[in-house]
């Protein structure tokens, strides 16, 4: 069976590169067209400002929905790559099966349940008489496409673990492709505003899934979709494994919506003002921290793939050259950060009070993104390898810092201070993370010691 990339021979650096560079650009792409989404409801005419800022407290509402396809996903496939580097591919093929029953199960439950309570959640998160209604409008058409959304994203994971890296990054291109068409036909030609954005990101979701399972229940790939031998073992150490990415993520959004309750509440009169440019600079921040992921996580597979055929050499190759892309990436999009932010601001709005306020955000929120790209490694490292228990604890850290500051700075110095949070958070939880990772790396690479 032909496959993109060889997990056991092909030159390291070579390879860390066409895994992570497809990933990346897969991530960026699904950043784009969410974005494009933003900027499409940011200029509709005379409520753009505040739709924005609807659509901003439902952003984290539906991330924190969506990360459950990462508690499957990258849960399953670094199991399935250590099968696979162990050269056992009945037991891959099992873990797939169990893998796609659990994910289609939890995306109806969560479709269900989120349906229920999300007018309490829009309030409790942040929405005020002005912006409710555009919240509640796009948020409930997204969450009736929330299976779509978990199969396309939790199972490409097991695309690219698989060494179709530009497989899945088709997959995202193509949802991409299908959002940027259809986002000015339903918002503006049919005139449905906010509910047309939401049916278009919908569509979209629909195409990607599509593509993604058609792959997966093709003979193309070695391991392939199939049905029965389901294990409540299997699934449970899927999702020991899943917990620490699926934290990471949905941890991230609890945040968000913490601190957009934070400013609706302490901002006074600013607060929607305040809401709408925070909306902004997490959109900025999601074009780093997206393909960052992307990178860090899409070369999981030579971590866990090695790590099963036992090759500590190549394991430590791989590390060294994911963070040298990884701080690469940051590098790069902090001189962005800090050069022409303005030109990313004015997609979304043309008011200057707007402009001026989100540009000096997004220069204080991305003061520490060098560094995060080291704290994702070793993140994101320890998850490849299905050390479960230490990415855990490095990212709940990490976390711990940004919920602090979330509650303290605006007690102690103000509601306007409130973008250091994130600068503050990643300099402190990177520094701790490198520090773990060089203290533990070579029990774990080496087996001396069950971290598990």
């Amino acid at each position: 069976m032909k496959v993109e990339n060889n997990l056991d021979t092909d030159d390291m650096k070579g390879l860390v590169w066409r895994l992570a560079l497809p990933s990346m650009l897969a991530q960026f792409v699904s950043v784009f067209y969410s974005i494009v989404d933003r900027m499409y409801i940011g200029n509709i005419p005379e409520i753009g400002e505040t739709a924005l800022a609807g659509v901003g407290i439902c952003g984290p509402i539906v991330t924190l929905v969506s990360s459950v396809a990462f508690l499957v996903g990258v849960g399953g496939s670094p199991l399935m790559s250590i099968r696979l580097g162990e050269k056992n591919e009945r037991a891959a093929t099992q873990i797939l099966a169990n893998c796609f029953l659990l994910l289609t199960v939890l995306a109806v439950i969560i479709t269900g349940i989120f349906l229920l309570i999300k007018g309490k959640l829009l309030m409790w998160f942040g929405a005020s008489e002005a912006t409710f209604g555009y919240a509640n409008d796009y948020l409930t058409i997204c969450l009736l496409g929330t299976v779509f959304a978990l199969l396309s994203t939790g199972m490409a994971q097991f695309i690219i673990c698989q060494g179709f890296a530009k497989v899945a990054m088709k997959a995202v291109l193509l949802g991409a492709v299908c959002n940027i068409i259809l986002d000015p036909i339903f918002i503006f030609a049919f005139g449905m505003g906010v509910k047309g954005a939401a049916i278009a990101t919908v569509l979209s979701q629909i195409a990607s899934c599509t593509f993604v399972l058609r792959f997966l229940f093709s003979d193309r790939p070695p391991v392939r979709i199939t049905f029965g031998h389901y294990d409540w073992q299997i699934m449970r150490h899927v999702l020991i494994i899943g917990l620490s990415p699926f934290l990471i993520i949905a941890f991230d959004n609890i945040l968000i919506i913490a601190l957009n309750t934070v400013i609706q509440r302490n901002g006074g009169a600013e607060g929607d003002m305040l809401l709408t440019c925070m909306t902004i600079v997490q959109s900025f921040m999601l074009m780093v921290t997206m393909p960052l992921g992307g990178i860090t996580g899409g070369t999981q597979t030579i971590l866990g793939y090695n790590y099963g055929a036992r090759r500590p050499d190549r394991i430590k190759k791989a590390e060294l050259h994911i963070a040298s892309l990884a701080l690469g990436f940051t590098t790069i999009m902090f001189i962005i950060a800090h050069t022409v932010p303005q030109f990313f601001v004015m997609i979304f709005t043309k008011n200057p009070q707007y402009i001026d306020l989100t540009v000096k955000a997004i220069k204080i929120y991305t003061m520490g993104i060098i560094p995060l790209a080291l704290q994702y490694a070793a993140v994101d490292g320890f998850t490849g390898m299905g050390i479960a228990k230490v990415a855990i604890s490095l990212s709940m850290f990490r976390k711990t810092i940004f919920l602090l500051g979330a509650f303290l700075i605006p007690v102690y110095w103000g509601v306007q201070h409130i973008f250091y949070i994130e600068p503050i958070s990643d300099i402190v939880g990177a520094t701790v993370s490198v520090i773990v990772y060089f203290l533990l790396i070579d029990r774990v690479i080496n087996r001396k010691d069950n971290i598990v």
